[in-house]
This record gives structure tokens, sequence and C-alpha cells, in this order.
């Protein structure tokens, strides 16, 4: 009888690519289920449209009247769409969507009904708040939360249904999501650098926070997926021993797509561009089955929900062509695991980048005051940014050897490098001279020709400067980017305030603004020095250098929440008006609460896959072995026999020992995940789950991977990596 590894293998040598394509321009594709401007144009009146595009591009509440006019247009182009529903698609402290569906229907006689959605139903919705994260905000017998409509971000039609992107708050008025936070950082970035700006030009009355993602994945075929619980269960193989033949060719990267991969690109490209997605790029990644896919720079905001909008989508599209996505930052031990590269910048509503240098000397200082605020802004914080991106998944991934590591430090290039430390030594005490003016103009004038000839980019570097943005490396593939996007704009407008003040204290004092920004600028940089880092950050030398240099090496989730409880991280937080101090300490506690069900999660499965499939196959075929050696004795005779199953012998020893020591360290697992269980304070449990049940997980593994490559392969209960990885 085949077992459910071979049925599962054979499900997918059975596999042909799924084509659903579009015959056209996928420009005619892009945003035509998305209730965007030149929608509202069409569908709404004149005052109707010039308030609803205020409140997008200004904030301002609309009315009562106008809410009604846009619900009803809302409602109206949604059912030339297909529509029937409508529901407020908001970001709970889950890490993913949740949605509640509507009708679009109100009984209105016998036999009578008509499609109904107004103002209220737009603006405002109550899910039930107490089923999802709060961290002891709300009680379990306190169910009211409420969801509020953003327009700045706009609806879309998936399916049947209206979606709207909402906040989701509390009754008492406390975020319990993602995009509210995100909201708060994005206006406070927004009027800290327009302050800022004003020193250049006096235009300048917008600024926006741009994001770009880039997002890993990987693609297993639906049956191999189905016969792994790990998979199933955790996102991650907890068990597998590494392939012959992993990435070590190099031959995946940037291969050709498999036609059955290109298939569900090309779906859930035509997808997302119907969605307003800006989809643009595809391409094999460095391990075998991984992928990765990347959009046109957006707002930030817009941005966001365009990922997790992309995320579900791709969840969804993968099962109708017999895969399973992966998001997990690190699925398989022993081949790369998955990030989402963070690309953020800052632009004007002048149409400037200000993190990209300009022609000339006035631009370049402007590029360089918001440049060398960054840096401050990373090195003041760099525990904060570590902690936005703790995760379980992501403790697998980060200093892997593979990815950024768990210390946080800023590559720049070393001719930028060069101008800083110039700038750092050429702007002397006192008032400058009119030579110290020109030498730095002709300095700072130089730079569009030294961005042309950049050093190379360093892929082991957290936060890189790329020419015209930060790149955030290491946040993992299935975080929520509002998290690090919420840090990198909030610390970032902190640096800028704390800029202008000082920068208009010089010059109350007397000094010219050129003069009073270079000399703030060279403060900077001698403050953020150490921060910035050239060199390999996969290396052991760098952890001792870094550790010289005082930076914090936060290796582990649970150490690196603790920074959410930092008086000086509540402290910014609150005076920047993102999150009180009661908000960032429930979600403190949720993240908490969260590492600590991932692991557990993990440990269980651990054990059951280790009792019910790894020890009966094992058992199997030790059996069998000791049935053929005893059959040689009974042949041959004792000696002879023995002499003759020499090699069985041995092999059922090894068997043996990798058995008895996988299953003592599983009970030893079991124990402390109990004692574990015990601690009532979510802080210790995560520690203890950290710190005494984790670090079983290896040896556990390390036995079993031993043991699969001993036992029989027919009967070995789980697909291979080598199955997994290299079967498309």
């Amino acid at each position: 009888m085949a077992t459910i590894r071979q049925k599962a293998y054979q499900d997918v040598l059975n596999r042909t690519p799924k084509h659903i394509d579009f015959d056209g321009k996928i420009s005619e594709l892009y945003g035509q289920n998305v209730f965007h401007s030149e929608v509202m144009r069409e569908y709404l009146p004149s005052d109707a449209f010039k308030s609803m595009m205020e409140s997008i591009q200004n904030g301002t509440r609309l009315d009562r009247k106008m809410a009604d006019q846009v619900a009803s247009a809302m409602k109206d182009w949604a059912l030339t769409k297909g529509a029937t529903h409508y529901t407020h698609w908001f970001q709970p402290l889950t890490g993913s969507t949740a949605e509640k569906h509507d009708a679009f229907f109100k009984p209105v006689g016998p036999g009578k009904a008509i499609e109904r959605f107004d103002g209220d139903l737009l603006v405002q919705q109550e899910p039930d708040a107490s089923s999802f994260p709060n961290g002891g905000i709300r009680n379990t017998f306190e169910a009211r939360g409420y969801t509020a409509w953003d327009p700045s971000s706009p609806a879309f039609v998936i399916g049947k249904t209206l979606c709207i992107p909402t906040i989701f708050i509390s009754y008492t008025g406390e975020s319990l999501d993602y995009k509210m936070p995100l909201l708060k950082a994005l206006h406070v970035v927004d009027q800290a650098a327009v302050e800022v700006c004003q020193y250049f030009d006096k235009n300048v009355t917008k600024v926006n926070a741009t994001l770009g993602w880039e997002q890993e994945y990987f693609l297993i075929d639906q049956a191999l997926f189905n016969a792994r619980p790990d998979l199933m269960m955790t996102g991650r193989a907890l068990f597998g021993h590494a392939p012959a033949k992993g990435q070590q060719l190099e031959d995946h990267y940037f291969g050709s797509i498999p036609e059955r991969v290109n298939a569900f690109m090309r779906e859930f490209e035509t997808e997302s561009l119907k969605l307003g997605i800006p989809v643009t790029t595809r391409h094999n990644e460095v391990a075998p089955n991984q992928f990765e896919c990347a959009p046109i720079f957006e707002e930030c905001n817009l941005a966001n929900d365009h990922n997790l909008l992309l995320m579900d989508l791709m969840e969804k599209i993968a099962r109708k062509h017999d895969f399973r996505v992966l998001l997990h930052e690190k699925p398989f031990s022993g081949v790369n695991g998955s990030g989402k590269h963070n690309n953020w910048s800052l632009s004007t509503n002048t149409g400037v980048n200000l993190l990209a240098p300009g022609k000339n000397p006035k631009s370049n200082l402007q590029f360089l005051t918001f440049f060398v605020n960054t840096i401050k802004a990373i090195h003041d914080y760099d525990d904060v940014l570590r902690a936005c991106i703790a995760s379980a998944g992501n403790d697998h991934r980060l200093g892997a050897n593979e990815a950024p590591p768990a210390i946080i430090s800023a590559f720049i290039g070393s001719q930028l490098s060069g101008l800083l430390d110039d700038i750092e030594k050429n702007v002397k005490a006192g008032k400058m001279t009119p030579e110290d003016k020109t030498e730095l103009k002709l300095n700072i004038g130089k730079i569009p020709q030294i961005m042309l000839d950049n050093t190379d980019r360093n892929r082991t570097s957290p936060f890189a400067f790329t020419g015209n943005k930060f790149e955030f490396r290491a946040v993992g593939s299935s975080a929520n980017c509002a998290s690090a996007m919420i840090v990198l704009n909030t610390i970032m407008a902190k640096q800028l305030k704390d800029f202008k003040k000082s920068v208009d204290d010089r010059i109350a004092k007397g000094e010219a603004k050129d003069e009073a920004i270079l000399k703030e600028l060279q403060k900077l940089i001698k403050e953020s020095k150490k921060i910035r880092f050239e060199g390999n950050g996969y290396g052991d030398e760098w952890v001792k250098d870094a550790e010289k240099r005082g930076l914090k090496n936060l290796k582990d989730t649970p150490r690196a929440l603790q920074v959410w409880g930092d008086k000086k991280v509540v402290k910014l937080f609150d005076d920047m008006n993102v999150l009180t101090p009661r908000e960032l300490e429930a979600r403190k506690e949720i993240e908490f609460e969260n590492y600590i069900l991932k692991l557990q999660i993990e440990a269980r499965i651990m054990g059951d896959v280790v009792n019910s499939m790894i020890i009966p196959a094992v058992v199997e075929y030790q059996n069998t072995l000791i049935k053929n050696v005893q059959g040689l004795i009974d042949v041959l005779g004792s000696k002879a026999g023995k002499e003759a199953a020499n090699i069985q012998i041995e092999l059922i020893q090894r068997i043996s020992i990798h058995l008895n020591k996988m299953k003592a360290t599983a009970d030893a697992m079991l124990m402390e995940r109990k004692a574990a269980n015990k601690l009532s304070h979510a802080e210790d449990k995560a520690f203890a789950y950290c710190d005494k049940v984790r670090i079983h997980f290896d040896e556990i593994r390390y036995h079993a991977d031993k043991l699969e490559m001993l036992v029989d392969d027919e009967l070995w209960p789980m697909p291979k990596f080598r199955e997994m990885l290299f079967t498309r």
C-alpha cells in the first residue's frame, strides 16, 4: 500500500500548469476594481468629489451629507462590479487582515427589498473587539470596538465584496490595529519634514513617506504541504535533512521560472493590477522554490495596504494552482530564508525625493540634511528598530549568514562616508570664513557625481542607503510592513523636530542659516558615527566590533521586545502622539503572547510528529532489520550469521542511539513546556520558552534528520526536502 508521502508525490508528478491569461495590455487592468479618484469624479457630484479629495489629501473630515453621497456612489459603482456585500477591511494585531461581510440589502415591504448603503455604514461599524488581541485594553466581556473608514486608502472590490479600508479602535478609543498608529506616524513625519524643508523651499507644504516592499516567498505543492503536519501548523519544516543539492550551485537565482510557477505568477499579478497594486517585478530567489515580487513605490499607507492585500491574494490563488505559499521567514533549514525589504524615502508635494541628491549645492544641502538626520535617528533608536522586526520566525533568519544580523547598523558606502567625514572635519568652530563656505559648497556640489559611482550594495547590512532611499532589509517576510514603518517614521519625525529646534537656536544666536545647518549636521555626524558600518555584517569580527562601539545585539525576540518598556521609548511614542503608554504596553503584551503561542505550537507539533510518525516508521524499519539478522543466523548459524549481518547490526545500533536520544530530548522538552505553561506572566513565560523549551528543538531535529538518512526511503512518513524544494 502506498504511503501518504508516496501518494502526495504521485499527485505532484501529475500536475500541469493552469493558464488563466488576460488577452490585451496589462495596463488596461490597472485599478479596474478600485474606487480611485477618476471613478469618484465620474460617480460623485462636483462638491462631494472636491470634499472627498480634500479629505484624502489633507485629512479633513467629511460631513454627514457628503458621506452619504460617497457611500451611495461607492455602492452604485460596486454593484456594476457584481458586488453583493460590503466589509470594513482592517488590520487587527493578529498580523493578518480581518473582515465581516454585510449585504447591500434592506427589506422595504412584503416581497420587496432594496440595495442599501449609507454614510453611517461607510464611516463606522462595530465588530467584536474582545475576540482580537488587545493586550489587556479590553476585558473579555467588554466586546465593543469600532472600525472607522480611512479615506486615504481607496475602497476596492474582491469577488462579490466591496472592501473599505478602516482603522480599528476600542470602545475607549485606543488603537487595536496597525493602521491607526501608522497614519499618526505619517502625519507627524509630514509635519516635521515640512518644517525642515522650509529652510530650502517655501513651496513645500506636504511630505509623504514612500514605501517600496520586496516580498520573498516559497511555493510548495499542495499535496506535499498537506503531508507535512509541521508545515501545515507552523509554516516551517521542523524536521528534514538537507538534500545533497541545495542552493550551493546558485543556479536557481534569476533562473528560468518554471512554467507551473509562471502560470501562478501571471494570475496573481493580473488580480493585483486590477486592485491597483503596481506589481512589476518577478524572479527566482536564491533558494530552490523561492521567489520574489515587487511593486513600484507608493505612499506608505497605501503601499502597506497593498502588501497585505497581495499576501492574501497569493495564498488564495496559489491554491487554485495546487500550490501553497510559505511566507514564514525560515521554512527550510539549510537554505536561505525570506525577508521583505522595506525601501523607504520621503517625497515632497513639489516632486522632490528628499533622499536623492540634487543638481546644485542648495538641493544637495537639503539632501544631506535628511540623509544625516536619518542616520542619527537610526543611531538613537537602533533598539526600537530591532524590536519592531522581532518575531519567532525572524529569529531563525537574522544573523544566519543569509540575512542582516540582529545588530542594527547603517551602510552608506565608502564615498558618502568620506563626504561625511570631510564635513565633520572641515566645519570649524566659530564663524565660517568665505573660504570655508566655498570649499564646503564645492564638496557638496560633487554629490551627484559621487552617486554615479557609489559603493556596491551591502546585502549584509540591515539598513542600507541605496542611492535615493534607505532599504530596511531586516523586516521578515510574514510581517506587516506597518510595524517597521510606524517606528521608522516616528523616530525620523522626532529627529527632524530636534534638528529644527537646534538650527533655529543657532540662527537666533546670529549664525547664518546655511552655516547653522552645516554645524548642526557636523554635530549629528559625530554623534551617530558608530552606527555606520561598511564591512561584512555576517562575520564574527563585526559582533566584537559592535560590542566595542556600544551597539546592542538583541539576539532573540523576548530580549528585543523588552525595549517597548523602556522609559525613553514610551516617552518617544507618547510625545509624538503615535502610541499612548497604555497602547504601547498592550502591544508589548500581545507580541510576547504571540511569541509564546508560536513556540508552543511548534513544541507540540514536534512532540506529535516524533511520537506518532517518526518513531513508528523507525521501529518498523528496525524490525525489518532484526528479522533479516535473525534469518541469517537461522540459516548460517550464530557466528557466521552475525558476521554476515554485521552491517545490519551496526545500522540497528546507530538507529537505536538516535531514536533513544530523540525521544529523551522530546520528553525533556515536554517537561520544560509544562513548567513554562505554569508561569502566569507573559514576559516570564516567553523567556522560559526561549531559553528552556526552544533549546531542545535543534537536538530533536538533529537526531530525527539522522534517522531520515538511515531509514528505508519508502518507509519515511513525510515528504523530504529534495521532494519539496525540487518538485514543481
